[in-house]
């Protein structure tokens, strides 16, 4: 087993590194962040912007601002996924 773990570490683990550019883009257009914004614009509007977001391609950012439900800065104080992946 001991054998198992350190072939396991010397050449799968040793040398990942995150992909920070790929997990912000990822970040950007998860849907689950549109909870953030309900109790600002509402359930129904929150599902607006996830729904238009999804179908365009788009960010939930970018279909909050351009269906006129928050500007850029409103967004990002109230979605801030580091904030909502922490206890309290």
């Amino acid at each position: 087993m001991s054998d198992v773990t350190r072939s396991f570490t010397e050449h799968c683990i040793e040398g990942i590194r995150a992909d920070e550019k790929r997990i912000r883009d990822l970040m950007e257009r998860s849907l689950m962040l549109v909870t953030a914004l309900a109790p600002k614009i509402g359930y129904d509007n929150a599902a607006k912007v996830a729904k238009s977001a999804h179908a365009r391609g788009t960010t939930l950012k970018e279909e909050a601002v351009r269906l006129g439900f928050v500007t850029p800065a409103q967004f990002d104080r109230l979605v801030q996924p580091d904030k909502m992946t922490r206890p309290g």
